[in-house]
């Protein structure tokens, strides 16, 4: 097995694509003014039938799934084998997950995701559906809980060794390089070739306005071969949708490796909760794991949450408010700073829809390639190992008020969201150098602006 510690297991945050020009329109229903921790849970306005639908996905968003067989068959089904035992748990009010828990082992919200480094005896249709080789006692993920006498695949503690480094003006920052290690495994070891990636909640923001975006405008960032020689290589992620049978745009998750929000919910609520539902079908369990498959079946329909619930969930997800910006005293100094670094050529500042007008995520929903020290180790479709989605930075200034503390980057190693520039690499190796030889008044007038986007 290879090793589980990673040096510089980071994520683009903040990335060297042009950005469309744009003023958002914020007198529509889509914004709220709210700053408080609730600021992502606010629902659009909609139809009378919408809104009840909306509602009835917010409920089964929040409130804990149990163990079948159970009094209520609205909500049994949980596991056999699970992380949480609600969305929320991992989305605290909507927002970002926690990367450490109370007892250092890694919080619920921070996924192990498991895959196979080896490429030999690849199972080709396993690989198109799944987009990597699961690890074959494990699966995809690791399960740190499971019900009744089905036993919890295992646990991870989580540690950071502090790196130290300084500005060119020599003042003084502090890296957070995590050191997970995989313990208590109840199935036996794990493959030779296994890879552990952790993987942290995403933040709830903007996700019917990702999806109202016309694929086009996205692929029109790409650049795979880089012809413009600016040293950002932006790619599409093609994957598979259970949902239509077909290869779609990724625009999803930290590897963009889903294509809509309903197929991100039932991936989610399969993976992470065990509940089977009619894109990801049956338990989670592998063939070496007899109590699993064996364990009780929920007694209501045939999957533990039917295609009208996955898309309620989705409703309510896509029906989300967007936080407006916040625009500070220095706020339009730190844009032009932002924009001096080159950030927005893969943060795109701006697009526009039919529904939502003119919008501002700063991300180009595309892979970059963040060097080979930033690797996670794991696949997904088109990404390699050390490619990730652009994410998006709105309300990036709130997440600490909503989820408790503030995690940023894939694996929740920054602390601070200047700790997540200087974790840039690779394709965002310059902007990374520039932002460190920027005079400290720069530098803060940046951070002040990320804080209102």
């Amino acid at each position: 097995m290879k090793p589980l510690f990673f040096p510089s297991l980071a994520l683009v945050l903040l990335s060297a694509c042009s950005s469309q020009k744009g003023t958002q329109n914020t007198t529509r229903d889509f914004y709220t003014k709210d700053v408080s921790k609730n600021v992502f849970t606010h629902i659009q306005k909609l139809s009378r039938e919408e809104e009840d639908i909306a509602l009835l996905g917010k409920s089964f968003f929040s409130k804990p799934w149990v163990e079948a067989p159970a009094a209520t068959t609205a909500r049994d089904g949980l596991g056999p084998l699970f992380s949480a035992n609600s969305c929320k748990h991992c989305h605290p009010n909507n927002g970002a997950g926690i990367a450490l828990g109370e007892k250092g082992d890694a919080h619920r919200s921070l996924v192990m995701r498991l895959s196979l480094f080896s490429k030999k005896n690849i199972n080709n249709d396993l690989v198109l559906k799944n987009g990597f080789i699961p690890e074959p006692n494990y699966g995809s993920q690791l399960s740190f809980n499971g019900t009744g006498d089905v036993k919890y695949e295992g646990s991870v503690a989580l540690s950071y060794m502090k790196v130290s480094g300084k500005f060119a003006d020599e003042e003084p920052y502090v890296l957070h390089s995590p050191n997970y290690k995989v313990k208590n495994l109840q199935y036996g070891s794990l493959h030779e070739d296994a890879n552990v990636a952790p993987h942290i909640a995403l933040a709830l923001v903007g996700l019917g306005a990702i999806d109202s975006i016309d694929a086009r405008d996205i692929l029109a960032y790409e650049d795979v071969n880089d012809r413009d020689g600016d040293g950002i290589s932006g790619k599409a992620n093609w994957v598979y949708n259970p949902e239509t049978n077909k290869t779609e745009l990724g625009r999803y998750t930290w590897k963009a490796a889903a294509a809509t929000v309903k197929q991100q919910v039932a991936n989610a609520a399969h993976n992470d909760m065990g509940l089977s539902n009619p894109l990801y079908e049956g338990d989670n369990c592998t063939e070496f794991q007899s109590e699993c498959l064996k364990a009780p079946k929920s007694r209501g329909d045939v999957f533990d949450l039917p295609m009208k619930r996955v898309d309620a969930i989705a409703l309510y997800l896509k029906s989300l408010k967007i936080p407006l910006q916040r625009e500070s005293e220095n706020f339009a100094q730190g844009r032009e700073v932002f924009h001096e670094l080159g950030c927005v050529k893969c943060h795109v500042e701006s697009y526009k829809s039919e529904k939502y007008g003119v919008f501002n995520p700063y991300s180009d929903f595309l892979l970059h390639d963040m060097g080979e020290s930033l690797s996670d180790g794991h696949t997904m479709f088109q990404a390699q190992e050390s490619e990730f989605r652009t994410p998006p930075l709105w309300g990036m200034g709130l997440y600490k008020r909503v989820s408790g503390e503030l995690n940023l980057l894939h694996d929740g190693r920054a602390k601070s969201i200047s700790e997540a520039i200087l974790w840039h690499g690779g394709e965002a190796e310059a902007q990374k150098v520039a932002y460190i030889e920027l005079p400290k008044r720069k530098r803060e007038t940046l951070i002040e602006f990320l804080k209102g986007i």
